[in-house]
Parts: C-alpha cells; structure tokens; sequence
C-alpha cells in the first residue's frame, strides 16, 4: 500500500512562509530541528492527522532558484471569490481573475496565487463538483 505523505519546499523566512499559508487554512502541526543547519516547519490542514506541507528552512539561505520543473499544489476551496476577496485583504492577489481552463465553458473555476518564495497554489473552486 502506498500513500502520499507530503511535499516540501525551501523557503527563507519561516515566519513569513507560516503566515501566508495560515491565511489558505493550514495551521502549523509542528517543527523539527535538522542538526544545526536547517528546520522542518510542518503544515496541515484542519482535520487532517498528518500534515500534507513540509517548509523546509535551511539557516543562512533566504532564496532558492524554483526552476522550470515544478508547478504548483492545489487546495480545493468551496467559494474562490470569498477566498480570493479575504487573501487580498493581506495583500495576496492572483496571477489573474478566476477562469475555468481550457476556455471551457462549466466546472470549477480556478485562481493561482504565489506564496512569499515564488511557489505556485492553485486554488480550485469545488461548489458544484468536478474539476
């Protein structure tokens, strides 16, 4: 049997980091100390016993190339303009207004935003069902 776990990303200010994720729902389940050279920050969302989202610290970096490989994670939300209205609150905007991909016409509208290191999150209203 094989679960997903989570996934991990290098940020350079965990405070900063922990907040932006707070403002999608995650609350901090816990951190861990990696010798002298790093933290683990652990991020999950409410009711799930494992946290999905690792924030990974490396003291002495503040930065890290993202590359071209990797894209985004995705949180399914029930209302995006809700959503998007209480991130802009803080000053979070989305790379653009909510669209449905692929110029279709029905499903789920969906919204990307950026976390303080460059990370992508998308945000897919699930109000309705399907993707």
């Amino acid at each position: 049997m094989t679960n997903f776990i989570h996934t991990c990303y290098r940020i350079g200010d965990i405070e900063r980091s922990v907040s932006f994720y707070e403002k999608l729902g995650f609350v901090e389940s816990g951190r861990m100390a990696i010798g002298e050279e790093a933290v683990n920050v652990f991020m999950a969302l409410p009711g799930e016993e494992e946290a999905r989202l690792e924030l990974t610290h490396n003291f002495g970096v503040d930065s890290y190339d993202l590359g071209t490989g990797y894209n985004h994670i995705a949180l399914a939300i029930d209302d995006i303009d809700a959503t998007l209205a209480r991130l802009a609150e803080d000053g979070i905007e989305p790379e653009k207004p909510p669209y449905r991909p692929g110029g279709r016409t029905t499903g789920s509208l969906i919204a990307f935003v950026r976390d303080p290191d460059g990370y992508r999150i998308e945000l897919i209203e699930r109000a309705g069902g399907g993707y």
